[in-house]
């Protein structure tokens, strides 16, 4: 017997994403539930060769539902999240709403699997940022072998993790430059169209920004709280992945031949290290796959035992729709959850 699975958000990025992931990977649902706003109901979004309909989320019963993946943004989930799990359903939540809730595990499954039975104390288990699911994919088979003191991280932060919006504002902007129109912004401060902008989400009293802070308590929870973290989150003109330079400070030495080997048996990884011109993954080519790719692994004499990497993943996929897919994986897998269709 399968479960019911019902996508909040289905008609975004990543809700689509996570309908194409979950019928790439043959997730064991008898039932998925397309669900969106009002304004929304009815639209058809696809899962795998089916054409489902949005229901509209105020009129949509989750009582039978087993497994809720929700993407519709922060103050959706939290009006509604607990609102699902309280009719059973276990909520896996892409928003920032409950990452920092000490009742709610913050998962990655290829780093703290184990962590994903605390999911019974209010039946929410969040996903984390797009940038931190990456990060700490590498950095967990470092930190195992020879523990990681502090991480310093600059990352190079595609649209899409701002939105279906987003990726339409740098269209129309580059298309705006080559035609000799006026560039108009309509999602970002700044121009993006062939320009870099130093500043995701809200400045906050420090001077760091709201992306940063995520970062930082996001990687304590899920991979060590005396990980010391400095990030600086800056947005690209790329459509689709995440790129991010890390550099790591370690307890132990660890030479970077080491350290290829390490991540090259790591889960979720996938190094490709060639000195050489092109021997390095860009995000142009990390769009549309599932691994996080890590070129670049050199050591850093201006530190004792320091590493530095280059660390590339798909936003969309690892970031978001493939982690949650992979969170109601671990769910199946290791028996925390029994279909209520069948356990009736």
């Amino acid at each position: 017997m399968g479960y019911t699975v019902a996508v909040v958000g289905a008609t975004g990025n990543v809700g689509r994403e996570i309908l194409d992931i979950m019928a790439e990977r043959g997730f064991p649902a008898d039932k998925v539930v397309a669900v969106a706003s009002r304004r929304s109901q009815g639209t058809e979004v696809s899962f795998g060769d089916k054409t489902l309909k949005c229901e509209a989320l105020e009129t949509t019963d989750f009582s039978n539902v087993d497994i809720c993946l929700m993407s519709a943004g922060g103050d959706v989930s939290r009006e509604w999240g607990p609102k699902i799990a309280k009719q059973g359903a276990v909520v896996i939540d892409n928003s920032s709403a409950f990452r920092t809730d000490p009742d709610v595990p913050l998962i990655v499954p290829e780093v703290n699997a184990d962590a994903v039975a605390g999911f019974t104390k209010k039946n929410i288990i969040a996903n984390p940022n797009c940038s931190t699911a990456q990060l700490v994919v590498a950095l967990k088979p470092i930190h195992e072998r020879a523990k990681i003191k502090r991480v310093v991280v600059s990352t190079y932060q595609s649209v899409s993790g701002a939105g279906k919006e987003a990726m339409d504002d740098l269209f129309a902007q580059t298309r705006a430059v080559f035609v000799s129109d006026e560039v108009q912004s309509k999602k970002f401060p700044k121009r993006m169209a062939f320009n870099v902008i130093p500043h995701i989400d809200v400045f906050m009293d420090d001077g760091s920004t709201k992306e940063e802070w995520k970062m930082v308590v996001e990687t304590k929870k899920i991979l060590d709280p005396k990980i010391k973290l400095h990030a600086t989150c800056v947005r690209v003109p790329v459509f689709i992945s995440h790129s991010e330079a890390v550099n790591i400070e370690l307890e132990e030495p660890l030479s970077a031949d080491e350290a290829r080997d390490i991540l090259r048996e790591a889960p979720g990884c996938l190094v490709i290290d060639k000195r050489e011109p092109g021997g390095y993954m860009t995000p142009y080519e990390a769009a549309g796959e599932d691994a996080t790719y890590i070129s670049r692994i050199r050591e850093d004499p201006t530190v004792e035992n320091g590493l530095a990497m280059w660390v590339v993943s798909d936003n969309l996929r690892k970031g978001a729709a493939l982690n949650a897919v992979q969170i109601a994986e671990l769910l199946v897998n290791r028996k925390l959850l029994t279909a209520r269709a069948e356990a009736a």
